[in-house]
């Protein structure tokens, strides 16, 4: 499984709290612990949790869909994620799905709990909603996703007008309501929405990319931010989209994470004024 791509949530200070309700939820492990970033590993996949501040909220955008084997684990999930959370779907048997519920748990992240076929071994996945300027764009983002990375594909595509039943609006029918694609190897579902929803895509929910070298950075950097993405701070930018991705060369948290403190905060303070992460400038502040 490719752990070079994970998302990453923004909380406020309850990122280590968040990360234990998680790992309860799902029988996940912990394996970083810092005031600013909690890693984690749920079935062999890694997340991230940032306490970034109060700045983002997340939101349905991009939820999860958690791909479940049997009736009782998506009970076993919905009923801990449920807790003091919102329910967007109601748990229910649906066209789609045997049994399917949309929640956002108590933390502001969204998950789709659904009885059905995993996409070979990833068990949660990302899942995009193009909504506002957005809807209709899912087929155009995905073709633009699978040019940008290496090893992508775009996968299954139900659309609208091809006899989905179960939904409350009518939407038009070359309209994305379900597909599959992926980038290096790492699977994403996407969909066109034409409901007005009270939000959109935000830092609250962002996809790392760790990559190998400078080159590599600089072609997914530049390609990201190209017809109308912008740049952000400390490796963050924007795509076209809206999309906040965070592009973190290797050698970055090798250097950041040196047993050498002095160098490790030298490194730290580079990046801090950085947007693209440049590698040989952070090897200049680790030498100096």
């Amino acid at each position: 499984m490719n752990n070079d791509i994970f998302p990453c949530l923004w909380f406020d200070e309850e990122a280590k709290e968040a990360a234990e309700f998680y790992g309860q939820v799902f029988d996940g492990k912990i394996t970083a612990d810092t005031p600013v970033v909690m890693n984690m590993d749920l079935f062999g996949q890694k997340l991230m949790l940032l306490n970034g501040g109060p700045h983002f909220k997340k939101n349905a955008s991009i939820s999860f869909m958690v791909i479940c084997e049997t009736e009782d684990e998506v009970q076993q999930y919905w009923d801990q994620l449920t807790e003091g959370g919102i329910v967007l779907m109601a748990l229910d048997s649906y066209s789609w799905s045997k049994k399917y519920g949309w929640v956002q748990d108590k933390y502001g992240v969204s998950w789709q709990l659904f009885l059905g076929d995993k996409q070979g071994s990833q068990k949660i996945i990302p899942t995009m909603m193009f909504i506002h300027e957005n809807n209709g764009k899912a087929m155009e983002a995905m073709e633009f996703y699978t040019q940008t990375f290496p090893n992508s594909s775009i996968g299954n595509i139900l659309r609208y007008g091809d006899g989905g039943e179960g939904h409350p609006i009518s939407e038009p029918a070359e309209n994305v309501q379900h597909a599959h694609f992926t980038i290096d190897g790492y699977s994403f579902f996407c969909m066109d929405n034409s409901y007005d929803h009270p939000f959109d895509f935000n830092e609250g929910v962002s996809i790392v990319i760790m990559t190998d070298d400078q080159k590599q950075t600089d072609h997914l950097w530049n390609t990201l931010i190209s017809e109308g993405g912008r740049e952000s701070m400390c490796g963050w930018l924007k795509d076209k989209y809206g999309v906040s991705w965070q592009i973190v060369p290797k050698r970055l948290i090798e250097l950041m994470n040196d047993s050498d403190q002095l160098k490790a905060q030298k490194v730290v303070q580079a990046m801090m004024k950085m947007q693209k992460i440049v590698v040989e400038q952070l090897e200049e502040a680790y030498r100096s």
